[in-house]
């Protein structure tokens, strides 16, 4: 499997992560090429640079002609003149997607932030037609790439106070805390923010999962330079590689149990939970205090989202309190395709690793397709050579 590890021991900004992907590219004077068309007076250029004696890339965006910095004049937009922008840029459908999702995240955790309708954010930093060429960069050199699966690092966040349009604000800044919800960060001694909103809307919008290199056959390292001095390298670096198919990760299961809620509000509960992100939710009949007839709730997910999970747990059901069990895990990679049948085409999930592939018709195609043909669900099988 095609693998991206990105390593944030320096925080994440957006020209960072444009950068370290930039040094992926096996085209990249096309990129550049690419990046110049998309907005009128925005230029993109890829700098050859070092830091404490680590060489990578800078990215400079320049906004006619002067380098963010330098502006004398910030572009401010709201969300609506920003998916403007975005939706007309002459990139593929996907990669603009992308960039749409990234901003709705940033516009709502700069609402949350300041306390007001997403429709009165008003960006400053992020809203640059330079923060905008950035976020394009970023999904369109994913695109690019290929990638099957995307690893992030915990996220080093810096600390003390940084100044922005908003006056004096607390590392992380309130916007970023909000978007780095769920995500594994620390902090340390290195004063300032190494982490933007930017960078946090990027990372944790394409990560797939949170935490230490996976074993991989490497393709390609990049580093993508930041533009300020400290007193260690100021990189984030990309590593490129192959993953074997199928695995062995950690897993952890939030339990608790439950004898005071209806059927329906455990079923919602259990419904949200997946929504918000669980991997898998399910309930067991148990016997409590006094033989009185229970449930117990188990939630799988991931280990970085644990303390998030479990205050969703705790808000949704009756239960005071739960039990976080760590387990390792063997897994099929999974994956999705599509199959002819007799009657049409149906979405297939498959599973494959260890010489084994296991593969299923996704639920809602497959009975759509029964009901067109008014036949069992069960008729509809998926060609076993498929």
């Amino acid at each position: 499997m095609k693998t991206l590890y990105l390593e944030c021991g320096m925080g994440a900004a957006g020209d960072m992560l444009m950068a370290a992907l930039y040094e992926l590219l096996p085209d990249k004077p096309d990129f550049l090429r690419s990046m110049n068309a998309l907005i009128p007076g925005v230029q993109v250029s890829a700098l050859s640079g070092e830091s404490c004696g680590v060489t990578g890339t800078r990215i400079a965006v320049s906004v006619g002609g002067e380098e963010e910095d330098h502006c004398q004049h910030q572009h401010h937009a709201t969300p609506e003149s920003i998916s403007h922008i975005l939706e007309h840029l002459s990139l593929p459908g996907d990669v603009k997607r992308h960039a749409q999702a990234v901003y709705a995240a940033i516009a709502q955790a700069e609402a949350q932030a300041h306390g007001c309708p997403v429709t009165e954010v008003h960006f400053h930093e992020v809203g640059a037609l330079d923060a905008i060429a950035d976020v394009a960069g970023v999904c369109y050199a994913l695109e690019l790439l290929k990638v099957e699966k995307i690893i992030v690092s915990p996220i080093h966040v810096g600390a003390g106070t940084v100044r922005c349009a908003h006056g004096l604000l607390p590392v992380p800044a309130p916007a970023t805390a909000n978007l780095l919800a769920g995500a594994p960060i620390y902090g340390g001694e290195i004063q300032g923010e190494l982490c933007t909103p930017t960078g946090a809307a990027l990372l944790t919008h394409f990560a797939g999962e949170f935490g230490a290199m996976p074993p991989m056959t490497l393709l390609g390292v990049g580093c993508g330079l930041g533009g300020r001095v400290f007193s260690r390298p100021n990189c984030l670096r990309a590593f490129l590689g192959e993953t074997a198919a199928g695995g062995r990760g950690e897993i952890l299961e939030l339990v608790c149990n439950i004898d005071d809620m209806t059927g329906e509000a455990l079923s919602f509960a259990c419904g949200r939970l997946l929504e918000l992100g669980a991997l898998d939710v399910y309930t067991t009949p148990v016997y409590m205090k006094k033989g009185r007839m229970g449930q117990e709730l188990t939630v799988l997910c991931n280990p970085s989202q644990e303390q998030a999970m479990a205050r969703q747990i705790l808000r949704l059901t009756t239960s005071n309190g739960l039990r976080v069990r760590a387990c390792g895990k063997y897994f099929l990679t999974p994956g999705q395709e599509a199959a002819q049948t007799p009657w049409g085409t149906v979405a297939v999930k498959t599973g494959q690793g260890f010489g084994i592939r296991h593969q299923k018709a996704e639920y809602e195609d497959a009975a759509q397709l029964a009901r067109e043909a008014d036949i069992p669900y069960q008729s509809i099988r998926i060609p076993p050579e498929h």
